[in-house]
This record gives structure tokens, sequence and C-alpha cells, in this order.
């Protein structure tokens, strides 16, 4: 079940999309970053691993995670220390970790201990109600349903605040906006 608390932390305001490929996480946080004249912290990894599928036409390894979340971590501390308010972010370590769960089934330590104290004010959980894209990362299209239950579950497990976005771009653009002006002050 989805919940919605109404504190938040001190410093930014930190929104996360979050669940499985294609399901609109990149393209809503664009629109959010637009509506709420923000920063947006995209998806370290879409780039690092086109780049290396570019380079080498290899997918993701295990050894990878660890740039990843460095690289991910490094984009949201610069955003911070821009002094905006809210902060959206494409994508964040808690991504990560059930990406790892899903494809190496382990997760490193260290991101473990890093996923127990990142603070996120608000998940907005992308529902698997559109269209799946193909592109040179995406590959499992026949997974949606139990991937997109991994990444509920683990914000049940953890206790985190989110929201689930399902609809058209529209209803998801709503849903998303309704969601954050709660936890604005």
């Amino acid at each position: 079940m989805e919940k919605i608390h109404r504190k938040r932390s001190p410093g930014s305001i930190k929104v996360v999309l979050y669940g499985p490929e294609s399901t609109g996480k990149s393209t809503l946080s664009r629109k959010l970053t637009t509506h709420y004249q923000t920063a947006l912290i995209p998806e370290f990894a879409r780039d690092y691993l086109q780049a290396k599928f570019n380079a080498t036409g290899e997918a993701c390894s295990y050894d990878d995670l660890k740039i990843i979340v460095k690289g991910q971590r490094e984009l949201e501390k610069v955003a911070a220390q821009q002094g905006h308010q809210l902060l959206i972010c494409d994508t964040d370590l808690l991504e990560t970790l059930v990406y790892s769960k899903a494809y190496f089934n382990k997760v490193p330590k260290s991101m473990e201990d890093l996923a127990q104290n990142d603070h996120v004010d608000l998940y907005l959980l992308m529902n698997i109600d559109i269209p799946w894209e193909a592109d040179d990362l995406r590959d499992r299209p026949d997974q949606r349903e139990s991937l997109f239950n991994l990444f509920e579950n683990e914000l049940k497990n953890r206790n985190k605040n989110y929201v689930l976005v399902s609809g058209t771009a529209s209803e998801r653009l709503q849903t998303a906006i309704a969601a954050i002006d709660t936890i604005l002050p």
C-alpha cells in the first residue's frame, strides 16, 4: 500500500522516480523539473552503460555497480550544493540495489550500507501500465510485473514514503505534482 508523509528533512527535498525499465521515469522527471523550475539529477548508469555498450557491446557487470553508485552519488552531491529546495532524481541508489538483486542475486555490502543511510523524502513508483520500449540497454520486457513487484517490495520492506504513478502522461504528471506538493513547505 502506498503512503505519503508530510514531514521533510532539513535541506533539499529529494524526490526519486523509481521502478523498472521503460516506465517513463526520465520523461516524467524532465516534466517535473520544468514544472518546479528546479534541478534534475539524471541517471548516471544510463550514460555510463550506454557508453560501455557502444565501446564494447557488453552489458552491465557486477563490477560496474561501484562506478554507478559513485557516479550517481556525485551527481546528487553537486545538485544539492547548488541550493535547490527540491531535487528531482531520475533514479537513485535503491534503484541500483534492486537491479543488483534482480541481475546478480547479490548486493555489494557497501551499497547496502549506503542505502540504509540514504534519505529520500518521496519515491514516485512508476507503474508498468505504459508500453515497453526497446533500446540497447533494456532487456526484460517479459519480466515487467516481477520486476515491478521487486521494486515495490523494496519500498515496503524499508518503510519508504511512496506514491504509485499510473495512467496517461497527463495523469502521471498530475499524480506526481499532487504528491510532491504535499511535502513542500
